[in-house]
């Protein structure tokens, strides 16, 4: 996942102000996402859950990520999307409900998470974050194929 969103952020970066901060939030999701799944390369202590406050803050910035791609970007992209090509925007509107599914895994993750006080009350962490890992794949490749046509058909210029 980080692989593909340092590759995103090389492709696309300078495209737009607006992308380039929403590519270092994914950027941040992703390293923390990486940290509380003992993933490589922070994956020294695996056998262990992570600490509740870093669960809590991964859910903080999990929450604002979603939201910024549905509030901030997806809405901005499906407007311009609209103007510039209907292939396009057609695209947009059967990819949106499929990032949509992704958001309430992610949401659902964060009402289960976001109040946790200490490890020992979780003893499904292990398969929810594995859960919610497979999610962020799914949108990441959704988001980038949104991007990618949005480029190829030079709307991505016109978002706000």
């Amino acid at each position: 996942m980080l692989s593909r969103n340092e590759a995103a952020k090389e492709q696309w970066a300078g495209l737009h102000q607006a992308l380039d901060r929403w590519l270092d939030e994914r950027q941040d999701l992703l390293v923390r996402y990486c940290k509380l799944a003992g993933l490589p390369p922070y994956n020294a202590n695996s056998a262990q859950l992570p600490a509740a406050i870093d669960i809590r803050e991964f859910c903080e910035i999990l929450v604002d990520y979603v939201s910024a791609g549905h509030f901030e970007l997806y809405d901005h992209i499906l407007e311009e999307a609209s103007a510039h090509n209907q292939s396009t925007l057609a695209f947009g509107k059967k990819i949106f409900p499929l990032i949509s599914d992704t958001t309430e895994v992610a949401l659902s993750f964060h009402d289960t998470y976001a109040e946790a006080i200490d490890t020992d009350s979780l003893p499904n962490f292990t398969n929810d974050i594995s859960n919610l890992g497979e999610a962020l794949q799914n949108r990441l490749e959704l988001e980038d194929q949104l991007i990618a046509l949005l480029e190829e058909h030079e709307v991505i210029g016109a978002i706000e």
